[in-house]
């Protein structure tokens, strides 16, 4: 009897402390990419291993931020996406916007709060990593990162997905606030990998990103702790659309005559420099001599 009583005291203990716990959580993650968590445990990346990666073993929830349960956390409000340029070098272009109560602004800055996103990119484009440094540099991104196949010569075919990590603070002169709303817009520079032999385009789809609110606990910014923005909960009206690129593929007629004119050219150049070597080496004898 006794012991009964004793497991039914630690069953409510547990109960009590979970339903505390249970609107923003109390789990955190160390580290400066949430990424690089992900490639340190798998090899190559997969939208599925992904997926459960993100469901599943990042921490989600901001108990230590948001310590008043009366105030409502951040929620997404908006996503519109487009890319922009011409050409193979292209923008990825992002806002999102989201709510915010003002009297948890002071506290998301205070903890140095950012917004991060995980753009998966398809095979036929990537993202520059030494571009991205300069942004940072610049002070456009407060952190970004290149993960997967970086491999910037690769074609498409040839190549494996790779992601995207964009830090942005929630203090940085990119956002913009109007009361409770906060919008943060990017432009993730873009390159076209060399599409395969074919006629017309080669089209590739952009996936929605992940969004997650992190930030820093006891002023370490290795440990943090993050709020998942799940983009299924924006309203239809305000949720972004599909976006493609369609990169012109090489066609396999042109690709011939281009290989046999640079054939014959670099086949000429090859014997003007044996000639002029064969002349000048002569040419040096007959000085000496």
């Amino acid at each position: 009897m006794e012991g009964q009583t004793i497991s039914m005291i630690q069953f409510t203990v547990i109960f009590l402390l979970s339903i505390g716990s249970s609107s923003y959580g109390h789990t955190i993650y160390t580290g400066k990419y949430i990424t690089k968590n992900y490639f340190d445990k798998y090899d190559k990346f997969t939208e599925q291993e992904f997926d459960n990666f993100v469901a599943n073993e990042i921490p989600h929830g901001l108990s230590e931020i948001v310590t008043d349960k009366n105030n409502v956390g951040p929620t997404l409000s908006g996503l519109r996406r487009d890319v922009t340029g011409e050409g193979s070098h292209r923008r990825l272009y992002s806002s999102i916007r989201f709510k915010l109560q003002r009297k948890l602004q002071t506290e998301f800055t205070a903890h140095s709060c950012e917004v991060i996103i995980v753009e998966r990119l398809p095979n036929g484009v990537f993202a520059d990593p030494f571009e991205l440094h300069h942004l940072v540099e610049r002070g456009v991104f407060s952190d970004a990162a290149v993960f997967g196949d970086t491999n910037l010569e690769l074609p498409s075919f040839r190549s494996n997905q790779s992601v995207v990590e964009i830090h942005m603070s929630l203090a940085s002169e990119l956002l913009s606030r109007n009361e409770d709303d906060v919008e943060v817009d990017i432009d993730l520079p873009l390159h076209a990998r060399y599409p395969p032999l074919g006629h017309g385009f080669s089209r590739v789809e952009f996936g929605q990103p992940d969004i997650f609110i992190c930030c820093c606990l006891d002023g370490n910014v290795l440990n943090k702790s993050c709020l998942f923005m799940p983009i299924d909960h924006i309203a239809p009206d305000n949720k972004a659309r599909a976006v493609t690129w369609d990169i012109p593929c090489g066609n396999k007629e042109h690709a011939g005559v281009v290989y046999a004119v640079t054939f014959g050219f670099a086949s000429v150049a090859a014997m003007l420099i044996v000639l002029t070597s064969i002349c000048y080496s002569g040419s040096n004898r007959l000085k000496l001599s």
